[in-house]
């Protein structure tokens, strides 16, 4: 079984805070000769829309002293799962969990925010003190 990252139990408080029911902890993805692990699988019943909205959550620290060896590191596994996950579960939708600090400190340099947006990059800011949700992004 994977490592739990630092804030694995308070991203997975705050989605539950936030109305999402915790499925899968973790979600495993199988394809072909591998199998991976993400933190968190989770569902909410949209009721204006009248259907369910599944998700994938890889929870991201940033805690080493380079942000952008994180970013890497991060953006590999995301890659690797969402790859996965969509022969497996086409519906489900991966997020990264990222801490509000680092969303402040490091997600909002330009050179980070073009990134994110020509790959296409989904997440959530997370408040590890509040334990809650801050923002959806993408």
């Amino acid at each position: 079984m994977p490592r739990l990252d630092t804030y694995h139990d308070i991203v997975r408080v705050a989605l539950v805070k936030d109305g999402w029911k915790i499925t899968h902890d973790p979600l495993t993805i199988e394809f072909e000769d591998l199998t991976v692990y993400a933190d968190l699988g989770a569902e909410k019943f949209i009721a204006a829309e009248k259907y369910e909205r599944k998700i994938a959550i890889e929870v991201k620290a940033f805690l080493s002293p380079s942000p952008v060896t994180e970013l890497e590191r991060a953006i590999g596994q995301y890659y690797l799962y969402s790859t996965f996950m969509v022969k497996q579960e086409p519906q489900r939708i991966l997020y990264l969990a990222i801490p509000e600090r680092i969303y402040h400190n490091f997600f909002q340099r330009p050179s980070i925010q073009v990134f994110v947006k020509e790959r296409g990059i989904i997440f959530f800011i997370f408040n590890p003190e509040r334990e809650e949700i801050v923002l959806w992004k993408g």
